[in-house]
Protein backbone atom coordinates (compact mmCIF):
# COMPACT_ATOMS: atom_id res chain seq x y z
CA UNK A 1 0.00 0.00 0.00
CA UNK A 2 1.72 3.41 -1.28
CA UNK A 3 1.78 6.57 0.48
CA UNK A 4 -0.92 7.74 -1.70
CA UNK A 5 -2.62 4.49 -2.40
CA UNK A 6 -6.76 5.58 -2.04
CA UNK A 7 -9.59 3.44 -2.81
CA UNK A 8 -12.82 3.36 -4.15
CA UNK A 9 -15.93 0.91 -3.94
CA UNK A 10 -19.32 1.06 -4.95
CA UNK A 11 -23.00 -0.32 -3.46
CA UNK A 12 -25.25 -1.04 -5.45
CA UNK A 13 -28.35 0.07 -5.32
CA UNK A 14 -31.32 -2.59 -4.88
CA UNK A 15 -35.02 -2.10 -6.07
CA UNK A 16 -37.02 1.40 -7.41
CA UNK A 17 -36.01 4.24 -5.26
CA UNK A 18 -32.62 2.78 -3.97
CA UNK A 19 -29.77 4.78 -3.36
CA UNK A 20 -26.36 3.83 -4.68
CA UNK A 21 -23.36 4.85 -2.63
CA UNK A 22 -19.34 5.36 -3.45
CA UNK A 23 -16.97 4.65 -0.68
CA UNK A 24 -13.58 6.67 -0.71
CA UNK A 25 -10.16 5.46 2.24
CA UNK A 26 -6.86 6.92 1.41
CA UNK A 27 -4.29 9.79 2.10
CA UNK A 28 -5.88 11.40 -0.88
CA UNK A 29 -9.58 10.97 -0.65
CA UNK A 30 -10.43 14.59 -0.19
CA UNK A 31 -8.26 15.64 -3.08
CA UNK A 32 -9.93 12.97 -5.52
CA UNK A 33 -13.41 14.22 -4.15
CA UNK A 34 -12.29 17.92 -4.38
CA UNK A 35 -12.57 17.76 -8.18
CA UNK A 36 -15.80 16.86 -8.57
CA UNK A 37 -17.85 18.42 -5.19
CA UNK A 38 -15.17 21.39 -4.46
CA UNK A 39 -12.23 22.68 -2.56
CA UNK A 40 -14.87 23.34 0.02
CA UNK A 41 -15.28 19.48 0.92
CA UNK A 42 -11.57 19.45 1.75
CA UNK A 43 -11.95 21.66 4.89
CA UNK A 44 -14.91 19.45 5.92
CA UNK A 45 -14.59 18.79 9.49
CA UNK A 46 -14.66 15.36 10.57
CA UNK A 47 -18.07 13.05 11.37
CA UNK A 48 -20.13 15.78 9.50
CA UNK A 49 -22.72 15.52 6.91
CA UNK A 50 -23.16 17.81 3.62
CA UNK A 51 -24.98 18.57 0.59
CA UNK A 52 -23.14 18.99 -2.42
CA UNK A 53 -23.33 18.57 -6.37
CA UNK A 54 -20.90 15.91 -8.12
CA UNK A 55 -20.04 17.30 -11.62
CA UNK A 56 -18.09 15.66 -14.23
CA UNK A 57 -16.15 18.11 -16.37
CA UNK A 58 -18.82 21.46 -17.05
CA UNK A 59 -21.84 19.38 -16.12
CA UNK A 60 -23.44 18.14 -12.58
CA UNK A 61 -24.10 14.51 -12.72
CA UNK A 62 -26.06 14.56 -9.56
CA UNK A 63 -26.72 16.16 -6.16
CA UNK A 64 -25.04 13.95 -3.57
CA UNK A 65 -24.82 13.26 0.27
CA UNK A 66 -21.19 13.32 1.48
CA UNK A 67 -20.54 11.74 5.10
CA UNK A 68 -17.18 12.83 5.88
CA UNK A 69 -14.82 10.66 8.47
CA UNK A 70 -11.38 11.98 9.57
CA UNK A 71 -8.49 9.72 10.30
CA UNK A 72 -7.77 7.68 12.94
CA UNK A 73 -11.44 7.99 13.47
CA UNK A 74 -13.09 6.29 10.90
CA UNK A 75 -13.63 2.20 9.59
CA UNK A 76 -10.29 1.94 8.26
CA UNK A 77 -8.13 4.07 10.38
CA UNK A 78 -7.96 6.37 7.35
CA UNK A 79 -9.46 9.52 5.67
CA UNK A 80 -13.06 8.37 4.47
CA UNK A 81 -15.65 10.02 2.60
CA UNK A 82 -18.65 8.56 1.60
CA UNK A 83 -21.15 9.52 -1.24
CA UNK A 84 -24.89 8.79 -1.53
CA UNK A 85 -26.57 8.92 -5.24
CA UNK A 86 -29.28 8.60 -6.67
CA UNK A 87 -29.15 4.96 -7.31
CA UNK A 88 -28.95 5.50 -10.95
CA UNK A 89 -26.79 3.04 -12.44
CA UNK A 90 -25.61 5.16 -15.71
CA UNK A 91 -25.26 8.30 -12.93
CA UNK A 92 -23.36 5.36 -10.38
CA UNK A 93 -20.75 4.34 -13.29
CA UNK A 94 -20.37 7.91 -14.72
CA UNK A 95 -19.07 9.04 -11.38
CA UNK A 96 -17.13 5.78 -10.80
CA UNK A 97 -15.46 6.30 -13.72
CA UNK A 98 -14.79 9.90 -13.07
CA UNK A 99 -13.04 9.22 -9.62
CA UNK A 100 -10.77 6.61 -11.09
CA UNK A 101 -9.66 9.23 -13.71
CA UNK A 102 -8.99 11.64 -10.81
CA UNK A 103 -6.85 9.22 -9.46
CA UNK A 104 -8.21 6.63 -7.06
CA UNK A 105 -8.30 2.92 -7.80
CA UNK A 106 -10.70 0.03 -7.48
CA UNK A 107 -10.53 -1.62 -4.17
CA UNK A 108 -9.65 -5.14 -3.94
CA UNK A 109 -12.31 -7.62 -2.07
CA UNK A 110 -11.88 -6.83 1.68
CA UNK A 111 -9.56 -4.02 1.37
CA UNK A 112 -11.58 -1.86 3.60
CA UNK A 113 -11.55 -4.15 6.08
CA UNK A 114 -7.92 -5.22 5.41
CA UNK A 115 -7.04 -1.49 5.95
CA UNK A 116 -8.62 -1.60 9.23
CA UNK A 117 -6.64 -4.26 10.47
CA UNK A 118 -3.78 -2.87 9.06
CA UNK A 119 -4.75 -0.29 10.81
CA UNK A 120 -5.16 -1.29 13.93
CA UNK A 121 -9.05 -0.48 14.29
CA UNK A 122 -10.01 -4.42 14.21
CA UNK A 123 -7.65 -7.60 14.85
CA UNK A 124 -8.02 -10.77 12.67
CA UNK A 125 -10.47 -12.47 14.45
CA UNK A 126 -13.14 -9.43 14.43
CA UNK A 127 -11.98 -8.53 10.54
CA UNK A 128 -13.52 -12.29 10.15
CA UNK A 129 -17.20 -11.64 12.11
CA UNK A 130 -17.32 -8.73 9.80
CA UNK A 131 -17.35 -11.54 7.11
CA UNK A 132 -19.68 -13.44 8.73
CA UNK A 133 -22.17 -10.75 9.84
CA UNK A 134 -22.34 -9.70 6.37
CA UNK A 135 -23.13 -13.33 5.33
CA UNK A 136 -25.50 -14.09 8.67
CA UNK A 137 -29.13 -15.21 7.94
CA UNK A 138 -30.58 -16.15 11.30
CA UNK A 139 -30.33 -14.54 14.48
CA UNK A 140 -28.25 -17.03 16.05
CA UNK A 141 -25.49 -16.36 13.44
CA UNK A 142 -25.54 -12.70 13.68
CA UNK A 143 -25.03 -12.64 17.12
CA UNK A 144 -22.04 -15.08 17.28
CA UNK A 145 -20.80 -12.74 14.80
CA UNK A 146 -21.40 -9.62 16.75
CA UNK A 147 -19.91 -10.76 19.98
CA UNK A 148 -16.60 -11.90 17.97
CA UNK A 149 -16.91 -8.10 15.66
CA UNK A 150 -16.81 -7.02 19.07
CA UNK A 151 -13.94 -8.53 20.39
CA UNK A 152 -15.29 -11.60 23.09
CA UNK A 153 -13.25 -13.64 21.57
CA UNK A 154 -10.21 -11.68 21.24
CA UNK A 155 -10.11 -10.50 24.55
CA UNK A 156 -10.18 -14.35 25.84
CA UNK A 157 -7.30 -15.14 23.25
CA UNK A 158 -5.50 -11.79 24.61
CA UNK A 159 -5.71 -13.02 28.36
CA UNK A 160 -4.51 -16.32 27.81
CA UNK A 161 -1.70 -15.30 25.90
CA UNK A 162 -0.84 -12.42 28.27
CA UNK A 163 -0.55 -15.32 31.00
CA UNK A 164 1.44 -17.47 28.78
CA UNK A 165 4.33 -14.59 28.05
CA UNK A 166 4.41 -14.03 31.49
CA UNK A 167 5.82 -17.25 32.48
CA UNK A 168 7.72 -17.37 29.27
CA UNK A 169 9.99 -14.78 30.17
CA UNK A 170 10.78 -15.86 33.46
CA UNK A 171 11.85 -18.89 31.77
CA UNK A 172 13.81 -16.87 29.21
CA UNK A 173 15.15 -15.12 32.25
CA UNK A 174 16.69 -18.31 34.03
CA UNK A 175 18.55 -19.08 30.34
CA UNK A 176 20.50 -16.04 31.08
CA UNK A 177 21.47 -17.35 34.25
CA UNK A 178 21.91 -21.10 33.16
CA UNK A 179 25.45 -21.37 34.61
CA UNK A 180 24.02 -20.11 38.79
CA UNK A 181 21.15 -23.02 38.63
CA UNK A 182 18.17 -20.09 39.31
CA UNK A 183 14.62 -20.45 38.43
CA UNK A 184 12.92 -17.71 38.59
CA UNK A 185 9.62 -19.46 36.75
CA UNK A 186 7.51 -21.63 39.92
CA UNK A 187 7.06 -24.93 37.86
CA UNK A 188 4.02 -26.31 40.41
CA UNK A 189 2.45 -22.94 39.21
CA UNK A 190 3.26 -23.44 35.30
CA UNK A 191 2.48 -26.62 35.15
CA UNK A 192 -1.08 -25.41 36.97
CA UNK A 193 -1.39 -22.77 34.39
CA UNK A 194 -0.72 -24.75 31.81
CA UNK A 195 -3.70 -27.39 32.85
CA UNK A 196 -6.23 -24.31 33.14
CA UNK A 197 -5.29 -22.73 30.02
CA UNK A 198 -5.15 -26.10 28.31
CA UNK A 199 -9.15 -27.02 29.76
CA UNK A 200 -10.46 -23.31 28.53
CA UNK A 201 -8.96 -24.32 24.47
CA UNK A 202 -10.50 -27.17 24.77
CA UNK A 203 -13.73 -25.78 25.88
CA UNK A 204 -13.29 -23.21 23.01
CA UNK A 205 -12.41 -26.37 20.76
CA UNK A 206 -15.17 -28.66 21.73
CA UNK A 207 -17.73 -25.00 20.82
CA UNK A 208 -16.75 -25.40 17.51
CA UNK A 209 -19.24 -28.52 16.74
CA UNK A 210 -22.01 -25.93 18.27
CA UNK A 211 -20.82 -22.76 16.35
CA UNK A 212 -20.18 -24.16 12.92
CA UNK A 213 -23.57 -25.92 13.18
CA UNK A 214 -24.91 -22.70 13.81
CA UNK A 215 -22.75 -20.82 10.91
CA UNK A 216 -23.62 -23.29 8.54
CA UNK A 217 -27.13 -24.99 9.85
CA UNK A 218 -27.93 -26.98 12.10
CA UNK A 219 -28.35 -30.16 10.11
CA UNK A 220 -31.30 -32.62 11.19
CA UNK A 221 -31.56 -36.12 9.27
CA UNK A 222 -34.44 -37.82 9.56
CA UNK A 223 -34.48 -41.31 9.74
CA UNK A 224 -36.18 -44.83 9.91
CA UNK A 225 -38.17 -47.17 7.59
CA UNK A 226 -40.05 -46.61 4.73
CA UNK A 227 -43.59 -45.30 5.14
CA UNK A 228 -42.62 -43.95 8.40
CA UNK A 229 -44.00 -40.51 7.39
CA UNK A 230 -40.17 -38.95 7.27
CA UNK A 231 -41.40 -36.91 4.41
CA UNK A 232 -44.79 -35.46 5.61
CA UNK A 233 -42.82 -34.48 9.12
CA UNK A 234 -40.89 -32.64 6.78
CA UNK A 235 -43.25 -31.23 5.07
CA UNK A 236 -44.41 -29.98 8.67
CA UNK A 237 -41.64 -28.46 9.71
CA UNK A 238 -40.77 -26.55 6.94
CA UNK A 239 -44.09 -25.43 6.36
CA UNK A 240 -44.46 -26.32 2.83
CA UNK A 241 -44.74 -29.07 0.65
CA UNK A 242 -41.36 -29.98 -0.07
CA UNK A 243 -41.33 -33.76 -0.46
CA UNK A 244 -43.92 -36.33 -2.06
CA UNK A 245 -46.33 -38.25 0.43
CA UNK A 246 -46.85 -41.25 -0.86
CA UNK A 247 -48.02 -44.73 0.65
CA UNK A 248 -45.69 -46.55 -1.14
CA UNK A 249 -43.21 -47.61 0.02
CA UNK A 250 -39.69 -46.16 -1.02
CA UNK A 251 -41.10 -43.09 -2.87
CA UNK A 252 -37.91 -41.27 -1.70
CA UNK A 253 -35.11 -42.48 -2.95
CA UNK A 254 -32.69 -39.72 -2.77
CA UNK A 255 -32.00 -36.86 0.71
CA UNK A 256 -34.17 -33.40 -0.08
CA UNK A 257 -32.91 -31.07 1.88
CA UNK A 258 -34.14 -27.52 2.39
CA UNK A 259 -33.50 -24.20 5.90
CA UNK A 260 -36.08 -23.20 7.69
CA UNK A 261 -35.31 -20.73 10.55
CA UNK A 262 -36.87 -21.31 13.82
CA UNK A 263 -36.42 -19.35 17.37
CA UNK A 264 -33.63 -17.74 15.66
CA UNK A 265 -31.73 -20.50 14.38
CA UNK A 266 -31.09 -21.65 10.70
CA UNK A 267 -32.09 -25.66 10.48
CA UNK A 268 -31.10 -27.93 7.23
CA UNK A 269 -33.91 -30.73 7.62
CA UNK A 270 -32.45 -33.76 5.45
CA UNK A 271 -35.28 -36.14 4.43
CA UNK A 272 -33.79 -39.13 3.79
CA UNK A 273 -34.70 -42.55 1.98
CA UNK A 274 -36.32 -45.29 3.74
CA UNK A 275 -33.55 -47.80 5.37
CA UNK A 276 -34.50 -51.51 4.76
CA UNK A 277 -32.88 -53.95 2.73
CA UNK A 278 -33.48 -53.53 -1.25
CA UNK A 279 -32.73 -55.24 -4.24
CA UNK A 280 -33.80 -51.79 -6.15
CA UNK A 281 -30.59 -50.50 -7.17
CA UNK A 282 -31.79 -46.87 -7.17
CA UNK A 283 -33.19 -47.12 -3.69
CA UNK A 284 -30.22 -49.06 -2.41
CA UNK A 285 -28.01 -46.20 -3.72
CA UNK A 286 -30.92 -43.69 -1.50
CA UNK A 287 -30.33 -45.98 1.77
CA UNK A 288 -27.13 -45.57 1.50
CA UNK A 289 -26.95 -41.75 1.07
CA UNK A 290 -29.54 -41.67 3.81
CA UNK A 291 -26.77 -43.13 5.96
CA UNK A 292 -24.31 -40.78 5.04
CA UNK A 293 -26.30 -37.80 5.68
CA UNK A 294 -27.31 -39.45 9.51
CA UNK A 295 -23.26 -39.29 9.73
CA UNK A 296 -22.84 -35.96 9.11
CA UNK A 297 -25.89 -34.28 11.38
CA UNK A 298 -25.85 -32.60 14.78
CA UNK A 299 -29.47 -34.07 15.36
CA UNK A 300 -30.86 -37.29 14.07
CA UNK A 301 -35.11 -37.55 13.88
CA UNK A 302 -35.47 -41.92 14.16
CA UNK A 303 -39.22 -41.71 13.28
CA UNK A 304 -40.98 -44.92 14.15
CA UNK A 305 -44.53 -46.13 13.76
CA UNK A 306 -46.35 -45.67 16.92
CA UNK A 307 -48.69 -48.48 16.00
CA UNK A 308 -45.22 -51.09 16.86
CA UNK A 309 -44.38 -52.32 19.36
CA UNK A 310 -41.49 -50.36 21.40
CA UNK A 311 -39.68 -53.15 22.29
CA UNK A 312 -38.44 -53.56 18.16
CA UNK A 313 -37.42 -49.59 18.01
CA UNK A 314 -35.39 -49.84 21.18
CA UNK A 315 -32.59 -52.23 19.78
CA UNK A 316 -32.15 -50.16 16.83
CA UNK A 317 -31.97 -46.80 18.73
CA UNK A 318 -29.30 -48.44 20.68
CA UNK A 319 -27.91 -49.84 18.18
CA UNK A 320 -27.90 -46.31 16.27
CA UNK A 321 -26.59 -44.29 19.08
CA UNK A 322 -23.47 -46.38 18.89
CA UNK A 323 -22.80 -45.90 15.88
CA UNK A 324 -23.27 -41.87 15.95
CA UNK A 325 -20.99 -42.24 19.04
CA UNK A 326 -18.05 -40.51 17.52
CA UNK A 327 -20.36 -37.83 15.61
CA UNK A 328 -21.72 -36.95 18.97
CA UNK A 329 -24.97 -36.40 17.12
CA UNK A 330 -27.88 -36.26 19.20
CA UNK A 331 -30.79 -39.20 18.35
CA UNK A 332 -34.30 -38.32 19.29
CA UNK A 333 -36.74 -40.97 19.28
CA UNK A 334 -40.61 -40.02 17.40
CA UNK A 335 -43.04 -42.20 17.14
CA UNK A 336 -45.52 -41.32 14.52
CA UNK A 337 -48.94 -41.90 13.60
CA UNK A 338 -50.67 -41.64 17.22
CA UNK A 339 -53.73 -40.23 15.77
CA UNK A 340 -54.04 -44.17 15.15
CA UNK A 341 -54.11 -44.81 18.80
CA UNK A 342 -56.63 -44.36 21.83
CA UNK A 343 -56.08 -40.93 23.24
CA UNK A 344 -54.74 -42.36 26.93
CA UNK A 345 -51.83 -44.10 25.03
CA UNK A 346 -48.32 -43.60 27.23
CA UNK A 347 -44.44 -43.70 26.03
CA UNK A 348 -40.79 -44.38 26.49
CA UNK A 349 -40.22 -41.47 28.34
CA UNK A 350 -36.72 -40.57 25.60
CA UNK A 351 -39.89 -40.92 22.81
CA UNK A 352 -41.37 -38.22 21.61
CA UNK A 353 -44.95 -38.91 20.16
CA UNK A 354 -46.42 -36.79 17.60
CA UNK A 355 -48.82 -37.21 14.29
CA UNK A 356 -47.27 -35.84 11.24
CA UNK A 357 -50.70 -36.44 9.64
CA UNK A 358 -52.52 -33.57 11.68
CA UNK A 359 -49.47 -32.04 13.08
CA UNK A 360 -50.37 -33.01 16.55
CA UNK A 361 -47.00 -32.89 18.80
CA UNK A 362 -45.20 -31.18 16.15
CA UNK A 363 -44.29 -27.98 18.37
CA UNK A 364 -43.17 -30.65 21.30
CA UNK A 365 -40.81 -31.97 18.87
CA UNK A 366 -39.37 -28.51 17.53
CA UNK A 367 -39.01 -27.85 21.80
CA UNK A 368 -37.04 -31.01 21.83
CA UNK A 369 -34.90 -30.03 19.24
CA UNK A 370 -33.76 -27.19 20.51
CA UNK A 371 -33.33 -28.28 23.79
CA UNK A 372 -30.61 -30.61 22.34
CA UNK A 373 -28.29 -28.31 20.60
CA UNK A 374 -26.04 -26.03 23.36
CA UNK A 375 -27.80 -23.02 22.39
CA UNK A 376 -26.72 -21.92 26.24
CA UNK A 377 -23.32 -20.72 24.80
CA UNK A 378 -24.56 -18.12 23.06
CA UNK A 379 -26.99 -16.87 24.40
CA UNK A 380 -24.79 -16.39 27.70
CA UNK A 381 -22.34 -14.36 25.92
CA UNK A 382 -19.83 -16.88 26.02
CA UNK A 383 -16.97 -17.09 23.66
CA UNK A 384 -18.23 -19.95 20.77
CA UNK A 385 -16.01 -20.57 18.02
CA UNK A 386 -16.95 -20.54 14.67
CA UNK A 387 -14.15 -20.70 12.15
CA UNK A 388 -12.13 -23.54 10.47
CA UNK A 389 -9.22 -21.54 10.83
CA UNK A 390 -9.61 -20.36 14.55
CA UNK A 391 -10.06 -24.28 15.41
CA UNK A 392 -7.09 -25.62 13.78
CA UNK A 393 -4.99 -22.70 15.33
CA UNK A 394 -6.33 -24.12 19.01
CA UNK A 395 -5.53 -27.72 18.55
CA UNK A 396 -2.00 -26.61 17.55
CA UNK A 397 -1.88 -24.43 20.54
CA UNK A 398 -3.56 -27.47 22.78
CA UNK A 399 -0.83 -30.07 21.36
CA UNK A 400 1.93 -27.30 21.97
CA UNK A 401 0.72 -27.33 25.70
CA UNK A 402 1.02 -30.81 26.44
CA UNK A 403 4.44 -31.28 25.31
CA UNK A 404 5.21 -28.04 27.36
CA UNK A 405 3.30 -30.33 30.31
CA UNK A 406 5.67 -33.14 29.46
CA UNK A 407 8.55 -30.99 29.34
CA UNK A 408 7.95 -29.42 32.79
CA UNK A 409 6.76 -32.78 34.46
CA UNK A 410 9.97 -34.58 33.14
CA UNK A 411 12.08 -32.45 34.66
CA UNK A 412 13.80 -31.03 30.46
CA UNK A 413 15.48 -27.72 30.78
CA UNK A 414 14.39 -24.46 30.65
CA UNK A 415 15.02 -23.77 26.60
CA UNK A 416 12.94 -26.92 25.76
CA UNK A 417 10.21 -25.81 28.27
CA UNK A 418 10.38 -22.25 26.60
CA UNK A 419 9.92 -23.46 22.83
CA UNK A 420 6.99 -25.25 23.27
CA UNK A 421 5.59 -22.14 24.96
CA UNK A 422 6.14 -20.18 22.55
CA UNK A 423 4.82 -22.16 19.79
CA UNK A 424 1.58 -22.04 21.95
CA UNK A 425 1.96 -18.47 21.91
CA UNK A 426 2.61 -18.87 17.60
CA UNK A 427 -0.39 -20.37 17.38
CA UNK A 428 -2.79 -18.28 19.80
CA UNK A 429 -1.51 -14.44 18.20
CA UNK A 430 -2.23 -16.60 14.68
CA UNK A 431 -5.72 -16.44 15.46
CA UNK A 432 -5.96 -12.24 16.38
CA UNK A 433 -3.51 -11.35 13.75
CA UNK A 434 -0.52 -10.64 16.18
CA UNK A 435 1.27 -13.44 14.07
CA UNK A 436 0.51 -12.92 10.11
CA UNK A 437 1.81 -13.76 6.96
CA UNK A 438 1.30 -12.28 3.62
CA UNK A 439 -0.41 -15.16 2.22
CA UNK A 440 -2.69 -15.67 5.45
CA UNK A 441 -4.02 -12.34 4.79
CA UNK A 442 -5.01 -12.50 1.06
CA UNK A 443 -6.61 -15.81 1.61
CA UNK A 444 -8.82 -14.22 4.56
CA UNK A 445 -9.82 -10.76 2.51
CA UNK A 446 -9.66 -12.42 -0.43
CA UNK A 447 -13.08 -13.80 0.56
CA UNK A 448 -14.26 -11.02 1.40
CA UNK A 449 -16.98 -8.73 -1.17
CA UNK A 450 -15.70 -5.90 -2.81
CA UNK A 451 -16.29 -2.33 -0.74
CA UNK A 452 -15.80 -4.55 2.57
Amino acid sequence: MSANDTIVALSTPQGVGAIGVIRLSGPEAFSVVAEHLGAWITEAEANTVHFGRFTTGDKVLDEVVATVFRAPRSYTGEDVIELSFHGSHFILNEALSALLTSGARLANPGEFTQRAFLNGKLDLSQAEAVADLIASESEAEHRLAMHQMRGGFSKEIAQLREELIHFASLIELELDFSEEDVEFANRDELVELVRTIQGFVQRLIDSFRFGNAIKQGVPVAIIGKPNAGKSTLLNHLLNEDRAIVSDIPGTTRDAIEDIAVIEGIRFRFIDTAGIRETEDIIESMGVKKSLEKMKSASVVLYLFDAVEPWDIHQKSIVGLIEELDQTQAEVIPVANKTDLLAADTSFHEAVVPISAKSGVGIEALIQTILSRINTTGAGRGDVVVTNARHLHALKATDEALKQSLHAIESGLSGDLIAADIREALHHLGSITGDITTDDLLGNIFGKFCIGK
